[in-house]
């Protein structure tokens, strides 16, 4: 399926076909998936380590040979070329920078390989190194350059083959905290500059939400949902999916009624009306997602017959910006609780071992069949 932005439909570049990767004869690092990628389109393939996703972008690269299926490019099979013919650039973790060479000469080096005329490298090498803003760098050497300098020296050189496709294997993962976080944004301007269709790699949640179009989640070797960052955090189709992508409370119930506008779940904990139907029976199990920051606190108990519970303050975290409570319910479950911090002490007076009532409306949560 083609991806849509504001309206338009986008030109796929890149389509993969029921790819399958199996190592030492039965090991599916890559079961099966199918993808397509928009021309200029920023994609996140998201999951924890030993999910495929390394292994999956390593086929694109041509670095790995798929054991099955096939890999178009603007539409030509490109499953069997050896890397060197693929207008594909990959970056890596490491950045893989020469330590001999100074900024300039490693920005180069594709280009001298390719046989570029010297006037025509020159201009080029220039460009990149306006683009990621390290031109007065160009004479230093990577050691002599911090963590986020040396990444878009990285990146300035897997640019300036002008590729068809960019791919990064956890591009900010040897940065620090702050650093990644600064870094995120500004990676994200310069490939939106270039135009570069991107497939980005990573195990951060934050990262893939904040710098790409639509994310892919993968685990097993297969994808679990793929989806614009708002779809995959606030509709997720499984637990596995609620759970990976952010901070979760997730009930266990069964399905009481299920109408086209809402569905009534029965918990241990309480009672939840759903704003949304899922075509289920009585009696069915299901699960009910409900994020942290979607629940209200209240002294008082809630005057409705669904959709709260009561629980003790086992723990509270105060992290600035919010502070999480954890609460005890009477089944012996942990609910977590976020609160925004809108004003200097802006807390509710609550403190460890206070009985305190959690609310939240019918459209916080979503029922979760698998």
């Amino acid at each position: 399926m083609a991806a849509v932005k504001d309206d338009v439909v986008l030109e796929d570049l890149l389509r993969i076909d029921g790819l399958i990767k199996v190592f030492d004869g039965s090991v599916r690092a890559v079961d099966n998936v199918s993808l397509t990628v928009a021309k200029g389109e920023i994609f996140a393939l998201l999951g924890s380590s030993g999910c495929g996703k390394s292994t999956l972008l390593r086929m694109l690269a041509g670095f790995e040979t798929p054991t099955a299926g096939r890999i178009y490019l603007s539409g030509k099979d490109i499953t069997d070329l050896p890397p060197y013919q693929r207008p594909i650039n990959m970056m890596f973790q490491s950045y893989a920078l020469f330590p001999h060479l100074n900024v300039w000469d490693n920005v180069a080096f594709g280009l001298r390989r390719d046989g570029m005329p010297k006037d025509e490298l020159a201009e080029r090498v220039e460009s990149m190194l306006k683009l990621v803003q390290l031109g007065k760098f160009a004479k230093r050497k990577p050691h002599q350059l911090s963590g986020g300098q040396q990444q878009r020296v990285a990146l300035a050189r897997s640019l300036a083959k002008r590729p068809k496709l960019l791919l990064l294997d956890e591009p900010l993962g040897a940065l620090d905290k702050k650093l990644r976080e600064s870094t995120q944004l500004e990676l994200v301007n310069i490939i939106e500059q270039v135009g570069v269709t991107c497939v980005l790699v990573t195990h951060d949640q934050e990262e893939a939400m904040t710098m790409a179009s639509r994310i892919a989640v993968m685990n097993e070797g297969y994808f679990l949902q793929i989806g614009t960052p708002d779809e995959i955090y606030e509709t997720p189709n499984s637990r596995l999916v609620a759970d990976f992508i952010g901070n979760v409370n997730i009930f266990e119930g069964e399905v009481v009624e299920d109408e086209a506008d809402h569905v009534t779940v029965r918990c241990p904990e309480c009672l939840h009306y759903v704003g949304h139907g899922i075509t289920g029976t009585p009696g069915m199990a299901v699960g009910v997602a409900l994020r942290p920051e979607k629940i209200h606190l209240s002294r008082e108990q809630p005057d409705k017959p669904h959709n709260w519970c009561a629980g003790d303050v086992a723990d509270i975290a105060y992290f600035g910006a919010h502070t999480t409570y954890h609460l005890t319910l009477v089944t012996g479950m942990t609910l977590k609780v976020q609160q925004p911090n809108l004003t200097r002490h802006s807390g509710q007076g609550l403190t460890w071992g206070d009985r305190i009532y959690a609310h939240w409306s019918q459209d916080a949560m979503v029922v979760l069949t698998q």
